[in-house]
């Protein structure tokens, strides 16, 4: 019965963000979450690049939702080419991880208090190093607040419909950039760059539609890990 009752869950906000993401007249919430997600893509790039040694400066979200993660790997443990395809994986990967463990956390309150207060950290860290767009500062900030009043409430219940929304909405941006992990080129600001699958390849072998598949593959099968750990007993 309890099993059953997770799934419901489980259906109804995959519903719920699906409903956000598809009707106009919920642009007003459509939009904090597309901020959001750029968020959990850009640090995903900036996170990684300190992970192999490099230096994470700073991230742009753009108000169209679009962003940019600045790093420099001239000092990784790695060679350049490993750390720069590394770093652009990162990015790719970063809300199908992150949406992964906010689900996992979601099926234990204490799990989901942790979780929750890391994340809320990792918002704040963000806000005062390397968020320099003022948009997106004021939006994340906002969502920041909103978070700690979520854990401050003391809602077990809520904090894990909180972490199993976030983890969702994380999955769905994943599911957004389909059409990006299938492109090589693109042009911003009057100037063509490479995307992160290309960047990809042409630092280590193969294609960019090679690399795509493959991350969408290794996204799905994280998720389903993640959904398949939360409905066990």
């Amino acid at each position: 019965m309890q099993k059953h009752k997770q799934l419901l869950i489980i259906i109804s906000i995959s519903l719920l963000v699906l409903l956000i993401w598809n009707l106009p007249s919920l642009h007003i919430i459509r939009y904090p979450l597309l901020l959001l997600g750029t968020w959990f893509h850009e640090m995903g790039h900036g996170m990684t690049a300190l992970f192999v040694g490099g230096d994470f400066l700073y991230l742009e979200i753009y108000e169209n939702g679009g962003g940019i993660a600045y790093s420099d790997l001239s000092n990784s443990y790695l060679s350049q080419s490993t750390a720069a395809a590394l770093t652009a994986a990162g990015g790719l990967l970063g809300p199908t991880i992150a949406g992964a463990l906010l689900i996992v956390a979601a099926k234990h309150t204490r799990s989901s208090y942790i979780v929750l207060w890391v994340l809320v950290s990792v918002l704040i860290l963000s806000l005062l190093i390397w968020i320099k767009s003022l948009v997106a500062w004021i939006v994340l900030a906002l969502i920041t607040a909103m978070l700690i009043i979520m854990i401050l409430l003391k809602k077990k219940n809520a904090t894990a419909l909180t972490l199993l929304f976030l983890g969702t909405q994380c999955a769905f941006s994943s599911y957004l950039q389909i059409g990006y992990l299938f492109t090589k080129q693109f042009e911003r600001g009057g100037q063509i760059q490479y995307s992160d699958t290309q960047v990809i390849a042409s630092h280590l072998f193969g294609t960019y539609w090679m690399w795509g598949l493959l991350i969408l593959i290794s996204s799905i099968w994280v998720l389903y890990r993640s959904y398949r750990y939360y409905l066990s007993r």
